[in-house]
C-alpha cells in the first residue's frame, strides 16, 4: 500500500522524531523514501538579501544531511531535496510528483506554540492532502516502533472503513493485533434526557448497536489482518467519543491510531471531523489519517 513515502522535515524535534518513524515504516513496507525540506518563501521575503538567504538554505541542507545520517543508521536509502515556496503546497506537490502513498510529518512544527496544537503546515496538509498523512507527536516512544497493537475507532461510516483497510495493511507488515472500537457517547445519545439519568434499556440498546458496528467492521478486515479484537466502551465525558478513544489507547497500550478523514467541503478543504481533530491534538501515539481517495 505504501510503495513510496515522503517525509517532510523542518528542523524541529518533532519532525526529526517523525523522520525516524517514517524511515522505520519504510523498512517494514520495503518502500522508497523521499525527504523534503521547504524553505518558506515568506521567510525569504522578510529576510535581508544575501547572507540571511544563504543561512536559511544552509540550515535546510544541514537538516537533510541529518536525515541522511538517520537513514544510513537504519540501513534505509533516502532521496533528499531542498525546495522553496509555501511548505504545505510544496510538500503536496512533491508527493504528487513522486506518487507517494504516505506523507510523514511531526504534529507540531518548528514554529508551533504548544504541545497540544497542530503545527500550521501539518494542519494544512490534513485539510488539503489527498495522500494519507502519518502524524508523529513528540510524546511518541524513542524505542523502535513495532506497532503490535493498532486501534481503529469506528462509527460504521465509510471513512472508518477506509481506516480499517489501512490498519489491516500495517498489521500485515508488523504482525499486529487490530483493536476495533466503538465508543458510545451517552451524553450525545441521551441529549437533554441525560441530565436526569439514562435507563438501563436505553444504554443497552446503544451498546448493542455498537457491538453490531464493530463486528461488521472486524468482518471486513479479519481476513487481511493477523488478529482482530473488538470492544465497545461507554463515555459520559465532555470530550465525548475522543475521550473514550484516549482512555482505550492508554489502557490497551496502543502503538498506533488509524482514523479516517471525511470528504471535502464545497470550499475544497477536507473535513476531518471533530473526533479526529481532537485526537490528533491530544494523543501521544502516532496517528495515521487515511484519506477517502487513497
Amino acid at each position: 500500500m505504501y510503495d513510496r513515502i515522503l517525509i517532510a522535515v523542518d528542523g524541529s524535534d518533532e519532525a526529526e522524531r517523525a523522520a525516524e518513524r517514517g524511515l522505520e515504516f519504510a523498512r517494514a513496507f520495503d518502500a522508497a523514501v523521499d525527504a523534503v525540506y521547504v524553505v518558506d518563501s515568506k521567510a525569504l521575503r522578510v529576510s535581508s538579501p544575501g547572507s540571511e538567504t544563504v543561512r536559511l538554505r544552509e540550515r535546510g541542507e544541514a537538516v537533510l544531511e541529518k536525515i541522511e545520517a538517520l537513514a544510513s543508521d537504519l540501513d534505509q536509502s533516502v532521496t533528499t531535496e531542498l525546495v522553496e515556496g509555501k511548505p504545505a503546497d510544496r510538500i503536496m506537490a512533491r508527493a504528487a510528483d513522486q506518487d507517494a502513498g504516505l506523507i510523514v510529518v511531526g504534529r507540531r512544527g518548528h514554529t508551533g506554540l504548544g504541545k497540544r496544537l497542530l503545527g500550521g503546515v501539518t494542519e494544512r496538509l490534513l485539510h488539503r492532502s489527498d495522500v494519507p498523512v502519518f502524524v508523529v507527536p513528540r510524546g511518541a516512544s524513542d524505542a523502535v516502533a513495532d506497532y503490535s497493537d493498532l486501534l481503529v475507532p469506528t462509527d460504521g461510516s465509510e471513512p472508518a472503513a477506509i481506516a480499517g483497510r489501512h490498519g489491516a495493511a500495517v498489521a500485515r507488515e508488523y504482525g499486529s493485533t487490530i483493536h476495533v472500537l466503538n465508543v458510545v457517547d451517552l451524553q450525545a445519545a441521551g441529549g437533554a434526557f441525560a441530565a436526569g439519568g439514562l435507563g438501563t434499556e436505553f444504554i443497552e440498546r446503544h451498546e448493542a448497536e455498537g457491538e453490531e458496528i464493530v463486528e461488521d467492521a472486524a468482518a471486513e478486515i479479519e481476513d487481511a489482518a493477523p488478529a482482530v479484537t473488538t470492544a465497545v466502551v461507554r463515555t459520559t465525558s465532555f470530550d465525548g467519543v475522543a475521550a473514550g478513544v484516549r482512555e482505550y489507547v492508554d489502557e490497551a497500550d496502543i502503538d498506533l491510531l488509524v482514523v479516517g478523514a471525511r470528504s471535502r467541503s464545497r470550499l475544497g478543504r477536507r473535513i476531518l471531523g471533530s473526533v479526529t481533530s481532537t485526537l490528533l491534538r491530544t494523543v501521544d501515539v502516532p496517528v495515521l489519517v487515511a484519506m477517502r481517495s487513497s
